[in-house]
């Protein structure tokens, strides 16, 4: 870099370097223009300078910035064993550490025992009433005589839906009973925990929940409709309340037959013989029960496997299972023990029914489109309840297509609104059929429901498009505009043989009638009030422009204008002729474009009344004008309305709906002008 250069970086460099003052000190000192620009050259080339510079610093520590972030990489990787390391460590002197105590306390437990049986039994008693003591709302329990403690420890309980932890609770087991207890936050002395439930050791099952990292150490305890799921300390603890509890429970079983063969009579009594086909009879042959081999290892981890399935939401591995065991057990003889089986894995399906009902419910995400359904509701069908999965696919649709509605922006003008209206409504209506053809191909009995709820969705639509086209009273051509694209997009649906084009006329009858009749007298009304200013003098349109726009509008409308024209802006008709004719014509067209069958004779009705409004104000014209030139005029307007206007009114009509206007031939032949002399007063017969 040369000198000058060197100075300006060292200046621009400076800490005390100020802008301002520099470029003041450069205008002052600045011959001109040209010294500005040369000046401003240097500073953008000391800043490309400065921009190279920096970009190969980049380049030169590029390869150092890579090799950092992989040895930190590395490190993190190590580290994170190290720590995995470290707690399998700790997790093994724990289980070390508990063994060799629980093995002493069995040990002085039965040496104790053996020396002091009563005072054993006493010294459990007392033990459970001290514990007791703390649970809040469990002072009763003590009342049951012979009751005492038989283990008792911490647990963490989980959601049985989606296996997340709820609270901590502390268990405890009893001879006869289990208590449940919730830990209290705010402890009021020896209190510390509070009574949450007590059930009878006859009143449920214990099912070990297989271990699935990070579920681990956790069982079941299922009370028929409920269940609920518990995670000990580690897997010593859980094998120790597995273990007891089913101890305990065959303890108070035992003690219990006992119980009743002592009270039993000794009578002999005939056994009630039982007519259910699927009771099993105590007294049934040995080789019945050894016929059914339930000691398959995939029938013993059959119920914990479901539990997996379930909490990890393996719907189809869950199902998968049931229909294996089915196709197992299919030619079996109905057993005690597959009866058993059979109760286990019933509480299973319920819990899996219930997770896919939540999974097809309106609470749940609506978004997917249809095809987010497909999964439980196949499941479903497979579970053999085609109908409820039918229910609930169909609501789910119904909340996702009302969503959409509600969500949908009112902005802008109402043919837009519609245009995306229908296009939400009727897209997500066809996607809707498709997966519902897919997804029950096999049961032809939901399809009524399908058509029946197809019904009240297009209701619900109709509801949402009425109160936006009619209710906001719009013109008749936006009215019509609008119901025009509501039937183009219903016809898309006949593609799949859905074909609702009726419902939706029944539905927008009611609205379309009362538009129909509106419109008709407003048109009566401004007829009406231009009849009353009539002036009966021929159209001046000023310009040539005009003109050629006035025969571009008749020539659209259908209507023969060339013969009462001329080479110049004048036409040889009244202006109110002229007017009406042009709004009536309007009308017609925007009336097709809303007819509908059940409304054939109103829109022939409107019609004739507006056209009949016309006739009888040129009617009249001819009764009262005096001057002969005036009154050619008038009946050259009404030769117009009978020999140009009504033809083209019956001919359109016709076209469009396929039958004869008769009220409207029956209108212009009571009309039809006649051929006047100065001397008449009458013109139309």
């Amino acid at each position: 870099m040369s000198e000058p250069g060197n100075r300006l970086r060292k200046l621009l460099e400076s800490p005390n370097f100020d802008a301002q003052n520099h470029v003041k000190q450069l205008s002052q000192q600045s011959d001109g223009d040209r010294d500005l620009q040369e000046h401003r050259q240097k500073i953008q080339n000391l800043a490309d300078e400065t921009a190279q510079n920096l970009k190969k610093n980049v380049y030169k520590n590029y390869r150092q910035f890579i090799e950092t972030a992989k040895e930190i990489s590395y490190l993190e990787s190590e580290m994170y064993q190290l720590s995995h390391i470290l707690t399998e460590q700790k997790s093994i002197m724990e289980s070390i550490t508990q063994a060799l105590l629980s093995t002493d306390k069995d040990e002085t437990s039965k040496e104790m025992q053996a020396a002091f049986p009563k005072e054993t039994e006493e010294i459990k008693q007392r033990t459970l009433t001290s514990l007791l003591e703390k649970v809040e709302g469990a002072k009763n329990i003590m009342d049951t005589p012979g009751r005492h403690l038989v283990y008792n420890g911490d647990l963490v309980e989980f959601d049985v839906d989606n296996m997340s932890p709820i609270q901590k609770v502390h268990a405890f087991l009893m001879n006869d009973c289990l208590l449940v207890s919730t830990w209290l936050p705010n402890r009021r002395g020896t209190v510390k925990y509070k009574y949450n439930a007590l059930y009878d050791l006859e009143s449920f099952a214990v099912v070990n929940v297989k271990d699935n990292p990070p579920m681990k150490d956790m069982f079941k305890i299922l009370m028929f409709p409920d269940s609920r799921i518990f995670q000990a300390e580690n897997s010593k603890v859980k094998k120790e309340w597995l273990e007891i509890l089913d101890e305990t429970k065959k303890n108070k079983v035992s003690k219990d037959k006992r119980t009743k063969e002592e009270e039993a009579p000794t009578s002999p009594v005939r056994a009630e013989v039982s007519t259910n086909p699927f009771d099993v009879d105590d007294d049934e042959p040995a080789d019945a029960e050894e016929s059914v081999d339930l000691s398959l290892e995939w029938i013993q981890e059959l119920p914990e496997d479901l539990d997996v399935c379930i909490a990890q939401r393996d719907f189809e591995g869950a199902v998968d299972l049931l229909d294996k065991l089915n196709e197992y057990l299919k030619d079996q003889p109905v057993t005690q023990k597959v009866k058993e089986l059979r109760v286990k894995v019933d509480e299973r399906i319920r819990q899996l029914t219930e997770v896919l009902v939540f999974e097809l419910s309106p609470d749940r995400s609506l978004r997917g489109g249809p095809k987010a359904t497909r999964r439980a509701v196949s499941q479903l069908i497979r579970l053999g309840q085609s109908t409820k999965a039918c229910e609930l696919f169909l609501k789910n649709r119904a909340a996702a297509v009302q969503t959409a509605i509600r969500q949908l922006r009112i902005e802008g003008a109402t043919l837009l609104y519609i245009h995306k209206l229908c296009n939400i409504f009727f897209t997500s209506l066809l996607e809707t059929a498709k997966e519902f053809e897919m997804d029950f191909a096999g049961n032809t009995g939901c399809y009524s429901a399908f058509v029946v709820w197809s019904r009240s969705a297009i209701r619900m639509f109709v509801d949402a498009f009425s109160k936006q086209v009619f209710d906001s009273k719009e013109s008749l051509s936006t009215a019509a505009e609008c119901v025009k694209v509501a039937k183009e997009h219903c016809q898309q649906l006949t593609e799949i043989g859905l074909d609702l084009t009726f419902t939706l006329q029944s539905l927008l009858v009611k609205d379309v009638r009362a538009a129909l009749l509106s419109y008709k007298d407003i048109i009566i009304e401004a007829t009406k009030h231009r009849n009353s200013e009539e002036m009966w003098r021929r159209m001046n349109l000023m310009t040539p422009e005009a003109l050629t726009k006035l025969k571009d509008e008749m020539r659209s409308c259908g209507v023969s204008f060339q013969q009462y024209t001329g080479d110049d802006c004048w036409v040889n008709l009244s202006y109110t002729i002229v007017a009406f004719t042009k709004q009536m014509m309007n009308f017609l067209e925007e009336g097709l474009k809303l007819y509908f069958p059940e409304l054939h004779m109103v829109l022939l009705e409107s019609l004739r009344e507006i056209i009949l409004v016309a006739v009888q104000h040129v009617d009249y014209s001819l009764r009262c004008e005096q001057d002969p030139e005036k009154k050619a005029f008038v009946l050259q307007n009404a030769t117009f309305l009978h020999d140009t206007v009504l033809p083209v009114v019956e001919r359109r009509f016709e076209e469009a709906v396929g039958k004869p206007a008769k009220q409207l031939q029956d209108l212009r032949k009571s009309t039809r002008p006649v051929r006047i002399n100065p001397e008449s007063t009458t013109s139309l017969v």
